[in-house]
């Protein structure tokens, strides 16, 4: 039987050094606030705000909204972002993605100044990270697992990492942050020759294509950590991650449960860059 990587302790231990941080900025005048951009009312997108604003709430964080209609045009988003990158009180933003079809992503992300991207979609933010200068904020879900490893004492040094998926919200990203730490990374994809035997020989292994319940007991090996950041909807309407899980928990040494594991981690992380923003700018 695996132990269960929770999310919600290492979500509030982030959560109580950043509520001290908030804190000592609001006693020089400061207000850390987060902008979060939205276009549509896509139920993911919703649910994941309710739960940042709740978690900003608690943390003393204020937070401001700029709501799009699904079909407004790429001008009125831009218009959005420079608003944002105008008001000085305004210290992070958070611009929910993927964009409405016919959007421009790309020239969107950029058009955020690198200073207010608390959540790594600028070119900026994405060459501080894989540069390792530690300039910028690498993208939040990233940066949950290496805090989930951290909490829990996984220490990743010298050891062998598989990170399944390599988007740069999570695959490519989290690669960079693990290899920072000293890890043998091997980055696969859909198309990496014998996937199950690269995920089996590694200590630890990242689970990031969004696909569910897509990697099973061939996956797996006896002693492995398995974070699993996929959050998917299986057909009975149930949340699940890209693992199946009952069939890696009875094998590996330790696992992140879905619900209840990466996603928590993720709003903590965000606020703390927040506050570090803030903290930077004031």
């Amino acid at each position: 039987m695996a132990d269960l990587l929770l999310g919600k302790p290492v979500g509030d231990a982030l959560s109580e050094d950043t509520k001290a941080q908030v804190e000592r900025l609001r006693a020089r005048g400061v207000q850390p606030t987060l902008a979060i951009i939205r276009m549509g009312e896509r139920p993911d997108d919703l649910s994941y705000e309710r739960g940042a604003c709740k978690r900003a709430e608690s943390l003393g964080i204020a937070v401001r909204k700029f709501l799009l209609s699904e079909d407004a045009p790429q001008a009125a988003l831009m218009e959005a972002i420079a608003q944002v990158n105008a008001d000085d009180s305004i210290h992070g933003c958070l611009m929910f993605r993927p964009l409405p079809k016919g959007i421009d992503e790309t020239a969107a992300c950029n058009a955020l100044s690198p200073a207010k991207d608390v959540d790594g979609i600028t070119v900026g933010s994405l060459a501080g990270v894989f540069m390792g200068t530690g300039v910028g904020f690498p993208p939040c879900t990233a940066q949950a697992c290496v805090e989930i490893l951290g909490h829990y004492g996984i220490d990743v040094e010298g050891k062998d990492v598989a990170v399944v998926g390599r988007s740069l919200v999570i695959g490519k990203p989290v690669a960079m942050l693990l290899l920072a730490k000293n890890a043998t990374v091997t980055l696969c994809h859909s198309r990496s020759a014998d996937l199950p035997a690269v995920c089996r020989a590694a200590d630890v292994v990242v689970y990031a294509t969004g696909r569910p319940r897509a990697y099973s007991l061939e996956h797996f090996a006896t002693g492995q950590v398995v974070l699993d950041v996929g959050i998917n909807v299986d057909e009975e309407g149930n949340l699940c991650g890209d693992v199946d899980f009952d069939a890696a928990e009875p094998v590996v040494a330790a696992i992140t449960p879905v619900p209840r594991g990466v996603g928590s981690v993720t709003t903590a992380v965000l606020m703390r860059h927040v506050a570090q923003a803030a903290a930077a700018q004031s």
